[in-house]
């Protein structure tokens, strides 16, 4: 009987635990499935990632301001710089016969210029005797006159009197107009600031800082990239001769899907992993801006989609996203590497495009500074000992 009722009782028992196991399995995909959309909604639908995001900065490109060879290089790839530094020290010896030559001219033109102001009162000086000499012939001309009334003197004696008043006359006003020619070249300004003085003078500055411009320095603080200058090289204005990358100066440009740019907005909160840390570290910024075009727009060959047979890519809009400085300086980062970059576009309050130019200044450098006073007062010295007497 007892082996009967188990026979009986172990099939019906087996359809009750396989449905129990089927409502637990459908249950379970339930649960997944509403935590999924959940997750979705919540989170993955209020953020953007691309993987196609790079690491970019200034490559500031570094070049003479001057003509010559190459004597010295001082600084290599890899190496870091300070803002100022010499790296490249060109041949000075055709800038320094340039500035003795500056200088001897500039002496020059002082004394030429000190002669015609000297000229001015010499003129003066011969308008004097002019009028002189034109009072003495219309004197003896007036005494002349009645006497040839009287038939004492000859005719010819009176004509050669009248003849000596019109000879003066004319010499006086040749006088005249000599002095008039040369004040017109010294009028209204003092020797010193004469424009032919000016102009020798500012040729000795333009020597003194082609002088001091042999010396090539580093624009701003970074490490030196791309080196092509070499000793010997001889080098032009505009020639570039290598590189330096600030690495305090970094962003992210993350190319996102056309599709994806729906709900980014300029100022959202943006996560950024790198391929260099990986996940352990994790960098914080905001978007800063969206290019004005697609890559492929300002591509050195541009599509052109007006052919025959066309095939639709989906465009990608570089996207720029700032880095924290303080996190910057603790992980440092390459231009160039690979990253990952997560916006959180759950505010969309924020505007699509960026705001106008602010008036404040983005990029700025003093080290390419010279102090021209200093020349100027070496041209000021020249000046006072040619007018010393």
């Amino acid at each position: 009987m007892s082996s009967d009722t188990t026979a009986s009782t172990t099939p019906t028992e087996q359809p009750g635990k396989r449905k129990a196991v089927l409502l637990a399995i459908t249950a379970a995909f339930v649960v997944a499935g509403v935590a999924w959309a959940a997750y979705y909604q919540l989170v993955l639908a209020k953020e953007e990632v691309t993987d196609n995001a790079y690491v970019g900065g200034n490559l500031v490109t570094l070049s003479a301001q001057v003509t010559g060879n190459v004597d010295e290089i001082r600084a290599d790839e890899t190496q870091m710089v300070k803002a100022g530094a010499p790296l490249i020290t060109l041949n000075g010896i055709d800038a320094d016969l340039a500035l003795s030559q500056a200088q001897a001219r500039l002496g020059n033109v002082v004394r030429q210029e000190r002669e015609r102001y000297a000229s001015v009162a010499q003129y003066d000086a011969v308008i004097e005797q002019r009028r002189l000499a034109l009072a003495t012939a219309q004197g003896n001309l007036a005494r002349r006159a009645p006497l040839a009334a009287d038939q004492t003197i000859s005719g010819e004696d009176l004509a050669h009197a009248k003849q000596a008043v019109d000879d003066a006359k004319a010499a006086l006003a040749v006088a005249q107009r000599q002095a008039e020619s040369a004040k017109s070249g010294v009028a209204g300004v003092n020797l010193a600031s004469h424009p032919a003085v000016l102009s020798a003078r500012g040729d000795v500055v333009q020597a003194w800082l082609a002088v001091r411009r042999n010396a090539v320095v580093a624009p701003v603080s970074g490490y030196v990239a791309k080196r092509s200058v070499q000793l010997g090289t001889h080098v032009t204005p505009g020639t570039p001769l290598m590189s330096i990358v600030p690495l305090d100066q970094l962003w992210v440009d993350a190319n996102f899907k056309e599709s994806e740019l729906r709900n980014i907005r300029v100022g959202q909160a943006a996560t950024i992993e790198t391929d260099l840390y990986g996940s352990k570290v994790v960098y914080h910024g905001k978007v800063l801006g969206m290019s004005a075009g697609t890559g492929s727009a300002f591509s050195l060959l541009p599509a052109q989609n007006a052919t025959g047979n066309w095939i639709k890519v989906v465009q990608r809009v570089p996207v720029r996203i700032t880095l924290d400085p303080k996190e910057l300086a603790a992980h440092p980062l390459r231009i160039g590497l690979s990253t990952t970059v997560t916006v959180d576009t759950s505010h969309g309050e924020g505007a699509t495009l960026d705001q106008p130019m602010v008036a404040s200044t983005v990029y700025t450098t003093k080290a390419l500074g010279q102090p021209v006073d200093e020349a100027e007062k070496m041209a000021d010295t020249i000046i006072a000992q040619n007018l010393l007497k």
